[in-house]
């Protein structure tokens, strides 16, 4: 069955006129335009709550390499007492989202101020290289070097190195759980948990939920296969002399045939979702694969709609994050405050 827009919460149905249409065909082009408009609602925004703001700059994975700039990285710490010991919080890596091709850290400043504040937790919001200028591995590379510079600098930030979690939406999720895989094949920090809030995680976009819905709010099947060929770039079955099957895992988790000693994992798939299979579908692997997994699948919602206000189905889905982020960043039994 396709999209029907009437089945759509009605209060989210009623955000559907404001919503911007996203068409990743030209992404520098649309990048911009997506800048400009995150620009001009800051400028009227209020100060973010509950929360201390920093921008760090921190060295790529690859800092002799001449294509692995420097990343930034937003640092969010709130502001209240911590609840996990007298000074230390759990911490969690955040990737936005935007099909690897657009989206950045101030995009996600209000999303990432709540994330530390109701999950009294740090957040690092991280700036990872872009497609297709950047096609993968970059935004990876990125990723694990974020990663491994958060815990060797958990303590400075107020967080304990032993309580990470990495987190993200749509692309952002999408590369949460090829990271994951990397640091269990390569080494890497431990890792209490990987949320993966409607993840983009299978290039070949052959599922039922990608076929049928082509014109849904804010992400469909076509935009997530033009996301998949700018991010693959050459290794992209579409490309000259590609190998359709050589597409690893650490570009696209659902490639993976083991995913056995992964950190649990957080799932939410949305109804009217091209990636809502898919998601589905990873989360019953990890599951027999062994791995602890909390899977939500709320009617009548879309793609990234778990993030807007104004609707009572998106507030339960924030809810249900944080609720599994302070459970997973919480403090260990026995130590006290």
């Amino acid at each position: 069955m396709g999209f029907a827009e009437d089945r759509i919460d009605p209060q989210l149905r009623a955000l559907l006129p404001v919503l911007p249409k996203v068409d990743v065909t030209d992404p520098p082009a649309f990048r911009e335009a997506q800048r400009a408009q995150s620009a001009a609602q800051a400028a009227g925004a209020a100060p973010l709550p509950g929360v201390a703001v920093e921008d760090r700059t921190i060295p790529a994975a690859d800092p002799g390499g001449p294509s692995a700039p420097d990343i930034l990285v937003r640092v969010y710490t709130p502001t209240g007492t911590a609840t996990g010991t007298a000074r230390e919080r759990g911490v969690l890596v955040w990737f936005h989202g935007g099909g690897y091709v657009f989206g950045d850290v101030a995009g996600s400043d209000r999303s990432c101020a709540a994330l530390a504040v109701e999950a009294d937790c740090v957040v690092v919001s991280v700036e990872y290289r872009l497609a297709p200028e950047n096609p993968y591995p970059a935004a990876l590379e990125d990723a694990y070097a974020a990663l491994v510079w958060t815990a060797a600098n958990a303590a400075e930030l107020g967080g304990d190195p032993a309580r990470i979690a990495i987190g993200g939406v749509s692309a952002g999720a999408g590369l949460t759980a090829a990271l994951a895989l990397f640091v269990r094949d390569k080494g890497g920090p431990a890792l209490v948990l990987q949320l993966l809030d409607n993840p983009m995680l299978d290039d070949r976009v052959g599922t039922a939920s990608a076929a049928a819905f082509t014109d849904t709010p804010l992400w469909s099947g076509p935009q997530a296969r033009l996301g998949w060929r700018h991010y693959l770039g050459a290794l992209h079955p579409d490309a000259a002399s590609a190998d359709s099957d050589g597409v690893p895992p650490y570009a696209a988790a659902a490639r993976a045939t083991d995913l056995a000693g992964l950190p649990p994992a957080y799932v939410a798939a949305n109804e009217f979702d091209p990636l809502r299979d898919e998601g589905i579908t990873y989360a019953l692997r990890l599951l027999e694969a062994g791995v602890p997994v909390e899977l939500h699948h709320r009617p009548g919602t879309f793609h990234g709609s778990n993030f807007l206000p104004g609707a009572e189905v998106s507030e339960r889905a924030r809810a249900d994050m944080y609720a599994a982020l302070r459970r997973s960043l919480g403090r260990p039994p026995g130590i006290r405050s």
